[in-house]
């Protein structure tokens, strides 16, 4: 189903045409007047330089030309030489039914060449507890990969663990200064190891930054991490086990804690699985002229000469061989064009890392570990700020555990509901569907919340106005979505059905307003992907939910006596929240049956 604003602009360059104008000057874009007009074309001013006419004029015989059109209500001509439209509204409710029919898809055409794309999101280190730093990397990854997935592509989400390098080294040392007759760390030990972890999650965590603040005063002990670290790397039995044990447990909780947050991953893999890739990987750099000494460390050279400022090299391994971060992310791209051959990799990371990753991307792609076409893309988010603007803290000044974070906005939006229920005590639900309902506002509030940022800019995280049932906030789009799903239920309880209707045109500019906004989805899903854009989303839900409520405020809906424009009415509500609840499923969340 084409867009409405392809559908126009046909009308308007074929006006142009006919006109003896070229047609690319009849391009149609969304008014930003809407007060004057709903759609309107400014290439009158482009043609006139062209033509050397003056603009009012090239608009004037457009305008004359689209005013008989069945399509156009408006077709006026303003001075200068801007062309204002408007539809009529019997054009407008058949677009609309149109995309009723199109369930689910709602005229949104998948992608004819579906591409496999790989999302590198979420970055959790082992053994410790995601915190608030590890909030926008999830829900703004999570968002990408289903805008995508709902476009038609193949989309591949990873979670790549922190599992690798000193961290590992530093909780077995420690693990063993504690149990030293643990098994795992007699050399001579050649049987099975145990299935069950010797530590919990929550003495894992205590674990390591215990082990952590001991490497800090203590030489020694870094010393013995450092040797662990060497150890584990190199194959030693007992601490690939205890490695093993560490990844089972940290990754169940890790996955109960996405869970809450509804992210989730079809790959859980992390550093540890590109390691057997880097030899090769190392001794093709070398043996291809890439890779170079310098000052001991390997490098390679990423620099170009439209670099307006200074590029480092890549450092593919340390002056004593032992591998980086960038070593283990080259590494990770190579096992993944290995095995999945992805068209695009989209990494989700913090902005502040957009050098490193240049460097990195430049270094895959010299290096010939990606084909030319393989897309490589940086998508840089902002920090999640206090209302003080400094990075998001606990009232102690550390950082703030994420599942505090989500229980705390749980708990504001319960104690919301219960105080809403007791001013409507004829609509009182019970405590577990109160605590059902609080949590689904609560990751409304926190998702849409961040999501209607773009992502590289820095945010307020303010719990106060994100929990709001009022403005551009999650739980304001949940209740515009509630609201629908009331009207409907008490229109069916009532006996009645809307089978074999059809959205009719508009019996008012709050109806024609709504129609409006709904037509805007399938451009803006194609937008919101290719610009890996879920604020659009938002911004587009945002509007479509002022535009719903302005229509309910100014229509009788279930009063209306008019039986074929109530039913029309049912329709047009049946379509606004399908696409609203397509959207919001997009984003990650979905609404309550009621609030």
């Amino acid at each position: 189903m084409k867009k409405i604003l392809d559908l126009i602009t046909e009308k308007v360059t074929a006006a142009f045409a006919e006109a003896g104008y070229d047609a690319k000057y009849g391009k149609v874009t969304v008014s930003n007047r809407p007060d004057l007009c709903e759609y309107q074309c400014n290439g009158a001013m482009a043609a006139a330089k062209e033509y050397k006419k003056a603009p009012f004029l090239i608009a004037d015989e457009i305008a004359a030309k689209l005013a008989v059109d069945p399509v156009f209500s408006m077709a006026e001509s303003v001075k200068p030489g801007f062309l204002n439209l408007k539809l009529t509204e019997e054009y407008l409710a058949d677009y609309v039914a149109q995309m009723q029919a199109d369930e689910g898809r709602f005229g949104c055409e998948k992608t004819a060449e579906p591409m496999t794309i790989m999302v590198d999101y979420g970055g959790p280190n082992v053994a410790k507890p995601l915190h608030v730093g590890h909030l926008r990397s999830a829900i703004i990854g999570e968002s990408v990969k289903r805008i995508g997935r709902f476009m038609g592509h193949n989309m591949i989400g990873d979670v790549h663990l922190g599992d690798w390098g000193l961290q590992m080294g530093l909780i077995i040392t420690e693990l063993r200064e504690r149990r030293p007759e643990l098994v795992y760390f007699d050399e001579g030990y050649k049987g099975e190891y145990p299935e069950e972890a010797p530590f919990t999650i929550a003495e894992l965590e205590e674990i390591y930054p215990t082990a952590s603040g001991k490497s800090k005063v203590s030489e020694a002990f870094k010393e013995e991490a450092m040797q662990a670290t060497w150890e584990l790397q190199h194959g030693r039995r007992g601490y690939q086990a205890l490695l093993a044990h560490i990844l089972n447990v940290s990754v169940t909780d890790l996955k109960r804690n996405y869970e809450n947050l509804n992210v989730s991953f079809e790959l859980w893999k992390g550093e540890s699985d590109a390691q057997p890739y880097i030899p090769d990987m190392v001794q093709k750099m070398k043996d291809d002229g890439y890779a170079y000494l310098s000052d001991g460390a390997l490098v390679v050279d990423v620099k170009e000469e439209t670099d307006t400022k200074e590029v480092p090299p890549c450092m593919i391994l340390k002056s004593d061989g032992a591998s980086l971060y960038n070593t283990t992310d080259l590494a990770t791209i190579v096992w993944r064009m290995k095995d999945y051959n992805p068209d695009q990799i989209i990494y989700v990371v913090d902005k502040r890392q957009e050098l490193y990753f240049t460097q990195v991307f430049r270094c895959a792609r010299k290096t010939g570990l990606v084909k030319p076409e393989t897309g490589l893309k940086f998508l840089g988010f902002g920090t999640m700020n206090g209302r003080d603007g400094k990075p998001f803290k606990t009232r102690e000044g550390g950082v703030m555990r994420l599942e505090y974070l989500v229980d705390s906005v749980n708990e504001e939006m319960l104690k919301k509901i219960t105080e809403n229920q007791k001013e409507k005590e004829n609509l009182c639900i019970d405590a577990d569907e109160a605590a059902e309902t609080a949590r689904m506002i609560a990751l409304a509030a926190i998702k849409y919340g961040d999501l209607s940022n773009q992502a590289v800019k820095d945010y307020i995280f303010d719990v106060d106005r994100f929990t709001s049932f009022e403005g551009n906030t999650g739980p304001y789009i949940l209740y515009t979505i509630v609201r629908i799903k009331s009207i409907l239920n008490k229109f069916y309880g009532s006996g009645k059905t809307a089978d074999g209707a059809r959205i009719g045109a508009a019996h008012s500019k709050s109806g024609k307003d709504l129609m409006l906004a709904i037509v805007g989805f399938n451009a803006m899903a194609e937008q919101a992907f290719a610009e890996t854009a879920p604020h659009k989303i938002c911004a587009f839900i945002y509007e479509l939910a002022n535009a719903f409520n302005s229509f309910y405020h100014e229509t009788k809906i279930l009063s209306e006596e008019d039986e074929k424009t109530q039913k029309s009415y049912i329709c047009l509500l049946e379509l606004t929240k399908s696409v609203l609840e397509t959207c919001i499923g997009l984003l990650g969340f979905s609404a309550p049956e009621r609030m």
